[in-house]
């Protein structure tokens, strides 16, 4: 727990049920977790368990049925979707599966983007030195003016990395970072990552149905069927 004792993330009977053709499906199932700032956790259970929807509960990205989300003590879903936005501008990094980059700009200009959102510059830099000297230090030093698609999907996921970083966010949330990566790629990605969250000290909380991703994080979340699993 941080100095201030807040908890970077405190979740209290979320549900989540939605409907099909059938009626009601339920996805998550009362869930109640704390994470204290400067843990690293990995949520893991099989394909069906609820793990994405509930990382995008955490972050605010969808609605609850039922329940209530704090960052660092803000009551997410008393914010409406604006307010929502600016906390995660304030406080949140995501890194996806899919890269997310936003193909008419630049690996700079992508990098760019959550310090242009935010306001904030970090470390008393511009944000063109921040965001430079940040791909420098996942290697894509060289590569700042080139578009996602003429980068590997290596190196499209460590500017994700970088543009994750760049703000200096308390809470790193991750949705199965090397989904879409080879193993030897994946692997590098991952090392960097926690590398960065490291130097960073913040909180990491991850998605992943990898058991050699989750043993490299403090704490272990365990979904099965949409409920924790003791």
């Amino acid at each position: 727990m941080s100095a201030s004792g807040v908890a970077a993330i405190e979740a209290q009977g979320l549900s989540k049920v939605v409907q099909d053709a059938t009626g009601s499906l339920t996805i998550l199932d009362d869930i109640s977790l704390t994470i204290h700032a400067g843990e690293t956790a990995a949520i893991v259970g099989a394909s069906g368990s609820g793990k994405s929807t509930l990382l995008g509960l955490l972050a605010g990205l969808d609605v609850p049925s039922k329940g209530s989300v704090k960052i660092f003590g803000v009551d997410l879903f008393q914010r409406d979707e604006d307010g929502r936005a600016q906390l995660r501008a304030d406080k949140v990094g995501f890194v996806f599966q899919s890269f997310q980059l936003l193909p008419h700009l630049t690996a700079m200009e992508n990098v760019l983007l959550p310090l242009e959102l935010s306001g904030r510059v970090p470390d008393d830099a511009s944000p063109q030195d921040a965001a430079r000297a940040l791909l420098s230090r996942v290697g894509l030093g060289e590569r700042l003016s080139h578009y996602p698609r003429t980068l590997s999907g290596g190196e499209q996921q460590r500017v994700a990395l970088a543009r994750a970083f760049v703000s200096r966010p308390p809470l790193l949330l991750a949705d199965e970072p090397t989904g879409s990566l080879d193993a030897k790629t994946g692997a590098a990605v991952i090392d960097l990552m926690f590398e960065l969250n490291k130097e960073r000290g913040s909180t990491l909380v991850l998605v992943t149905h990898d058991p050699q991703i989750a043993a490299l994080c403090g704490r272990r979340i365990e979904l099965s069927a949409g409920r924790l699993r003791d």
